[in-house]
């Protein structure tokens, strides 16, 4: 693994790490009431971009923790749109 593959995929954890406690507090509690449907909405559109921008380079790292934040933030949004 290169240095520049490294860093991706140190990049690729923790950014997926860092949204995992959000995810955990929204499905344990469906409280959603701090929760912004535009941002959400903005958010899981960016991260859909990413997820095809990583595969269209086949970049890994990117495909799969974009794929992990993907699933997480499309089942938050969801619960906004049905918990509010």
């Amino acid at each position: 693994m290169t240095l520049i593959d490294l860093i991706g995929t140190l990049a690729a954890v923790l950014t997926t790490a860092s949204f995992l406690p959000q995810a955990w507090h929204t499905f344990h509690t469906k409280d959603v009431s701090g929760v912004s449907l535009g941002m959400y909405s903005v958010f899981t559109i960016g991260v859909a971009c990413w997820l095809l921008y990583g595969v269209l380079l086949s970049a890994w790292p990117i495909v799969i923790a974009n794929a992990i934040t993907l699933s997480l933030a499309s089942a938050i949004l969801a619960m906004k749109l049905r918990y509010r």
